[in-house]
C-alpha cells in the first residue's frame, strides 16, 4: 500500500508539471506583444458593443415615442387601439431576442442571422416613412398629383414594418449585443449591481435626448420627417455592426438552452402526473422526476441547474405586473398628456418629452444608490440583498397609478380648450401638463429601484451556466407584462362600453381604470414582500452549491472522508498494529 501511494503521487506530480507547463505562456515578444493588444481589443469591442446598444436604443424609442399621436391622428384609430399597438409592439421587441437567440443556436447560426436581422431591421424602419410620407404633396410637371395610400394598405404596411422592425431589434440585442458581452462572469454582487445600474443609466439618458429630439421633431417641425430618423439611427448601427463584425459577434457557451430547460420542467410534470395516479415516489422536489436514475431523461446536472432557475419563478412572476404599471407611461399616461394644456411660454411641448420627467429621477438616483450599495456591501455585518429597492419600487409604481387616477379627476375640472396636435385639431382640458409631473416621478422612482435589482437577482443566484437562460425568462415575464396591459386595456374598453378607456378621454372614466390597476399592484406589492425573504442571502456561492449536488461531487466528498478516516486509524496510538491490519 506505501509503495502504491507513493507511485501514484509521483504520477499526479509529473501530471500536475505537464499541466503547468501546457499551461505556462511561451517566452517571447509575440506573448509581450499579445498581453499589450488584450486590452486594447477588449476595449474596443466593449466600445463597439455600447455603441451599437445605444444606436439600436434610439432606434426602438425613435419609434415608439410618439406611436399613439401617428396612430390616432394618421391612421384613425381610437385611443385604446393605439394604446394597445403600442404595448404589443413594446412586448414583441422585448420577446424577439429570446426567439432570435434560440434560432443562432439551433437551426440559423449567429453570422447568418445577424444577417437576416439587419436586413430584417433596414426594411421595417424604412417601411415606417412610406406609411407616413406625405403622398398629397407630390408635384409632376407643376400639376399637383393626390396620391394617397388607402388606410387598408397603410395599415397591412404598418405592421409589417413593426414586424420586421421587432424581430430586427431581437437580432442585435440577442447576437451582436448580449449581456454576457460584457464579461460579467466573474464579478461579485456589488460589481454587477454597479454595472446594471449604469448600464440602464445610459440607456435612459439616450431615450431621454430622442424623447426631446425625435418627438418634437415628429409632432412640430415635420411629422412625416421623424419616422426617418429612426430608418437613419438603424442604418448606423448596422454599418458599425458590418465595421466591426469580427470581434462584435459574441459566442457565449452552450452548456444549457431554453429547450432543456423547458423538457425539464415539462417531463417533470409529467412524471409527477403520472406516479401520482398509481406510485408516489420519495423524492427532494417535483423536478427530480426529470431525472434519470427517477425514470426521467435529463442528466442530474439539467436538473439540478433547472432547480436554481425555478427559484426564481415567483421573483419573475411578480415582474408582470409591474411592467404592465410602467407600460402606462407610453399608454395611459400619454393619452392623459396628449389630453392636457401642452403649451408652455408660447411654446407647445412635444407629448413624449413628458417621458423625460420619469428619466430625471432615475439619472440622479443612480449615482446616489452607488454610494448607499458602496457603503452596505462594505459593510460585512449587514447581509445586504436588493429585495427591499424592489419591495419600494413596486409600492411607487402602486402609487404612481393611483395618483395617475386623482390627476384624472382633477384634469376634467378645468374647461377645455383647443390645442393643435399634428396638424389635427383637439379639444383638451386646460390644465397644464405639468399637474401629471409626480405619477411620471414616482414610476422614474421605481425604474431605478426595480430593474437593476430584479437584473442582479436574476444573474447572480443562478449558477454561472444557467444566467444566460435566466436572463432570458426576465425577458419572458417582462414581455408578458407588455401583452398583460394590452390585454386589460382591451378587456376595461370592451366590459365597460369604452366607459374606462374612452376615445375622448372627458367623456369616460379613465380614472377607474387606474385605480383597478393601482389595487391589483398593491397586492402584487405586498405578496412579493410576504416571499422577498428568499432572495436576501447573496452572500451564499449558488455555483459551489449546485455543484455540491451533483454525483461526482458527492462521490469526491466520500473519498476525502474515506482517506481522512483511514489517515486517522494509521496515525492513532491507540490501535495496536493487529487492530491496524
Amino acid at each position: 500500500m506505501p509503495g502504491a501511494d507513493r507511485r501514484e503521487m509521483q504520477e499526479k506530480g509529473v501530471l500536475n508539471h505537464t499541466a503547468d507547463r501546457e499551461q505556462r505562456p511561451p517566452p517571447g515578444r509575440s506573448n509581450h506583444a499579445a498581453k499589450m493588444l488584450q486590452p486594447e481589443k477588449k476595449l474596443h469591442e466593449a466600445v463597439c458593443v455600447l455603441l451599437v446598444e445605444l444606436c439600436e436604443r434610439f432606434t426602438f424609442f425613435g419609434i415608439v415615442c410618439n406611436m399613439i399621436l401617428f396612430c390616432t391622428a394618421k391612421l384613425g384609430y381610437c385611443s385604446y387601439q393605439a394604446a394597445m399597438v403600442n404595448m404589443c409592439f413594446l412586448g414583441t421587441s422585448t420577446l424577439s431576442p429570446v426567439l432570435v437567440g434560440w434560432l443562432a443556436e439551433y437551426l440559423v447560426g449567429r453570422i447568418k442571422l445577424v444577417c437576416i436581422c439587419m436586413f430584417l431591421h433596414f426594411l421595417g424602419t424604412a417601411l415606417l416613412p412610406v406609411v407616413s410620407f406625405p403622398f398629397e404633396d407630390v408635384y409632376i410637371d407643376k400639376r399637383h398629383i393626390l396620391l394617397t395610400l388607402p388606410k387598408r394598405e397603410q395599415k397591412i404596411v404598418f405592421y409589417f414594418a413593426l414586424l420586421t422592425a421587432s424581430l430586427g431589434i431581437g437580432g442585435i440585442r440577442a447576437i451582436v449585443c448580449p449581456l454576457s458581452a460584457y464579461s460579467l462572469q466573474d464579478c461579485g454582487p456589488k460589481e454587477l449591481l454597479s454595472f446594471f445600474n449604469w448600464f440602464h443609466w445610459l440607456v435612459n439618458l439616450n431615450s431621454a435626448v430622442v424623447f426631446v429630439s425625435i418627438s418634437y421633431i415628429q409632432q412640430s417641425v415635420a411629422r412625416n420627417l421623424g419616422f426617418l430618423i429612426p430608418f437613419v439611427s438603424g442604418l448606423m448601427a448596422m454599418i458599425t455592426i458590418h465595421m466591426v463584425r469580427g470581434e462584435m459577434i459574441y459566442k457565449p457557451k452552450t452548456d444549457s438552452s431554453l429547450l432543456t430547460t423547458f423538457g425539464v420542467i415539462f417531463s417533470a410534470l409529467k412524471a409527477c402526473c403520472a406516479r401520482h395516479r398509481y406510485l408516489s415516489t420519495g423524492v427532494a422536489t417535483w423536478l427530480d422526476h426529470a431525472k434519470e436514475n427517477h425514470g426521467g431523461h435529463y442528466t442530474e446536472t439539467q436538473v439540478e441547474g433547472t432547480k436554481s432557475l425555478a427559484r426564481l419563478f415567483p421573483l419573475f412572476t411578480f415582474q408582470i405586473l409591474y411592467r404592465t404599471c410602467i407600460m402606462q407611461i407610453p399608454s395611459g399616461y400619454y393619452l392623459q398628456t396628449m389630453n392636457s394644456n401642452l403649451h408652455f411660454g408660447g411654446f407647445v411641448l412635444p407629448v413624449a418629452a413628458m417621458n423625460v420627467i420619469s428619466i430625471v429621477p432615475l439619472l440622479i438616483l443612480v449615482p446616489v444608490l452607488e454610494c448607499v450599495n458602496s457603503w452596505l456591501f462594505s459593510s460585512k455585518d449587514t447581509g445586504h440583498s436588493p429585495t427591499i429597492y424592489i419591495v419600494a419600487g413596486h409600492l411607487c409604481a402602486a402609487l404612481s397609478v393611483l395618483l395617475a387616477g386623482f390627476s384624472e379627476i382633477h384634469r376634467k375640472h378645468f374647461p377645455q380648450v383647443e390645442q393643435t396636435l399634428s396638424e389635427e385639431l383637439l379639444l383638451v382640458s386646460s390644465m397644464p401638463c405639468f399637474h401629471l409631473a409626480p405619477q411620471y416621478i414616482l414610476l422614474g422612482v421605481a425604474e431605478a429601484l426595480v430593474t437593476p435589482s430584479c437584473s442582479l437577482l436574476s444573474f447572480w443566484l443562478v449558477p454561472a451556466r444557467m444566467r444566460g437562460i435566466s436572463m432570458h425568462f426576465l425577458a419572458l415575464f417582462n414581455g408578458a407584462g407588455c401583452f398583460v396591459g394590452a390585454f386589460f386595456v382591451q378587456t376595461a374598453h370592451a366590459g365597460t362600453q369604452g366607459n374606462w378607456y374612452p376615445h375622448l378621454l372627458h367623456e369616460g372614466k379613465l380614472e377607474r381604470f387606474f385605480f383597478f390597476l393601482a389595487s391589483l399592484m398593491m397586492v402584487n406589492t405586498l405578496g412579493f414582500w410576504t416571499i422577498a425573504h428568499r432572495y436576501n442571502n447573496l452572500h451564499q456561492d449558488c455555483t459551489n452549491e449546485f455543484r455540491g449536488n451533483l454525483p461526482g461531487e458527492k462521490l469526491l466528498k466520500h473519498e476525502k472522508t474515506i482517506k481522512h478516516y483511514n489517515s486517522v486509524l494509521e496515525s492513532s496510538p491507540i490501535l495496536s498494529p493487529v487492530e491496524k491490519t
